[in-house]
């Protein structure tokens, strides 16, 4: 599940780039906090996906 919305913040933080910038924005936070979430749970001991 956590992949999938990482797959899919991925997909709309590179389309965010090319169309619409100021969306671009959002969507990179939303990144990071997906990857630091991902980075969370690795250090915790349990599984990323």
């Amino acid at each position: 599940m956590l992949f999938t919305v990482a797959i899919v913040l991925l997909v709309l933080w590179l389309l965010g780039f090319i169309a619409f910038p100021v969306i671009g924005g959002f969507i990179h936070i939303l990144l990071v906090i997906a990857v630091i979430v991902v980075l969370v749970r690795v250090i915790n001991g349990k599984r990323p996906v």
